[in-house]
């Protein structure tokens, strides 16, 4: 397709394609009893993923008392980790699609395991964002994998709540790190601590569980083809070479895309419990409340959306819910009392209701032989150009100081949310109308041009 008939058929490729899908149920039931369990280490997986991740998002006070620090300084732990995440997809992303996705997927979580208990013992801040920064290698590595892992041998009808039940494991992650920074964080002694010395626990459960299961079979499928030849790693490289000419201009576009995903997902939450807690004075329980009822609406959202863009379309349930959730903004960060409940689980339903489609929609615009590269990486690129969220709106946030509650300064957190997520919407609606959609592509080696040419036609 021409330039300038691919700029005049984004509007009107936005017309909803009313697809007629089952009812959820029903497409649940499509899956096999291996495709689920394929699903289910890939949430675990992802939920323990995130939460690992907001550990440092839910203890920046605790973490700046104790290194001596202001809470910007701790919100660095926070974009270290974003930054670096994509050096760990690169990694584990090449390592999947080339070994498969089993192994590093172990390794992953192994890795998991040793930098939690690792932060839970640093004893000075310059340790602390060491640690931390190695854990940015080693989460990078895993949502691509999840994903594939989850996806590639899901029925083609039910791909789109799959996926929006699998991108909820972020929001059920965060709810579990709420919960539990409030069962653990200053209740057992030693303050932070025992939070992140929880946190390494659960991944020994997610290893065993993937080692019960073997390869997907897209992934066997593609690995046969390979082997079939007489240099399987030649073939791979060339697979690489083929997917790079044929479709950098759309790796870049992806990238882009999951840069303003990123921030609007870590701009809308990073810094909000502190918001909760310094600007509007809110208890331990209260902002426990708020977040805990906020992620129920991230969860609802992302399954049910991820549900209608199998109906709708991938970019017009996008484009539609962002506008909603720029609308709620308002509220969300300007309501000052514990009513802001609702605001917070609508805000959120929007927020994680567009990233409920990410999954599939990446998986379905990313080159196949590329699979786990290409998503993860995007993904985590994405990452890297938003990781200084948090620092940015924490910083711009103090320059706004509000009175002083004792001796801890306060400030106006919530009208930099508002106007950094109103800018953040305008941009992903405008990224998500300009670029492509391929709803419905088939994930098999039997339909990848890029694999068919890489062979020589075989």
């Amino acid at each position: 397709m021409s330039v300038g008939r691919y700029v005049s058929t984004r509007i009107s490729s936005l017309k909803p394609p009313m697809t007629r899908v089952q009812n959820p149920i029903s497409l649940l039931r499509l899956l096999n009893t291996q495709q689920w369990l394929f699903f289910l280490v890939a949430f675990f997986a992802w939920t323990w993923d995130a939460f690992d991740f907001f550990t440092v998002s839910l203890t920046v006070e605790d973490l700046a008392e104790t290194f001596g620090k202001t809470k910007t300084d701790i919100t660095w732990g926070i974009t270290l980790v974003l930054m670096l995440r994509s050096i760990g997809s690169i990694i584990f992303g090449l390592a999947a699609d080339r070994w498969g996705r089993k192994w590093p997927f172990v390794v992953n979580n192994i890795l998991f395991i040793v930098l939690e208990l690792g932060t839970g013992f640093v004893g000075t801040y310059n340790q602390f964002l060491g640690v931390r920064a190695l854990f940015g290698i080693a989460m990078g590595g895993l949502y691509g994998n999840a994903a594939a892992t989850a996806l590639e041998d899901c029925p083609e009808a039910a791909r789109g709540i799959i996926s929006g039940m699998l991108q909820q494991g972020y929001a059920f992650g965060y709810l579990l790190a709420t919960v539990f920074a409030r069962a653990f964080v200053n209740t057992v002694g030693h303050g932070w601590r025992p939070l992140f010395w929880f946190g390494a626990g659960p991944p020994v459960l997610i290893i065993l569980f993937r080692l019960c299961l073997p390869e997907t079979q897209a992934y066997q499928e593609r690995q046969r083809i390979r082997e079939a030849t007489p240099n399987a790693a030649k073939v791979f490289l060339q697979e690489g070479k083929v997917a790079l000419k044929r479709h950098w201009l759309l790796l870049i576009y992806m990238v882009l895309l999951m840069a303003g995903f990123n921030f609007m997902s870590h701009g809308s939450q990073d810094l909000y419990p502190t918001m909760l807690s310094n600007q509007y004075n809110f208890s331990p329980n209260e902002v426990t409340v708020t977040q805990v009822v906020a992620n129920l609406g991230a969860m609802s959202g992302g399954t049910v959306i991820g549900y209608c863009s199998s109906i709708f379309g991938r970019r017009f349930s996008i484009i539609f819910i962002s506008i909603i959730g720029g609308a709620l903004l308002y509220p969300y960060t300007f309501v000052s009392s514990t009513s802001i409940i609702a605001p917070a689980f609508f805000e959120q339903f929007c927020v994680q209701g567009a990233w409920g489609v990410i999954p599939i929609h990446l998986m379905e615009l990313s080159p196949g032989s590329f699979r786990t590269f290409v998503v993860g990486t995007s993904y985590q690129l994405g990452n890297l150009v938003s990781s200084a969220s948090s620092t940015i709106e924490s910083t711009i946030g103090e320059k706004f100081p509000l009175p002083p509650k004792g001796k801890v300064k306060r400030y106006e957190y919530g009208k930099v949310i508002c106007i950094f997520m109103g800018c953040v919407f305008a941009y992903v609606i405008l990224l998500t109308l300009i670029g492509p959609e391929y709803l419905g592509r088939h994930f098999d080696a039997e339909n990848d041009e890029d694999l068919r040419e890489a062979t020589g036609g075989n």
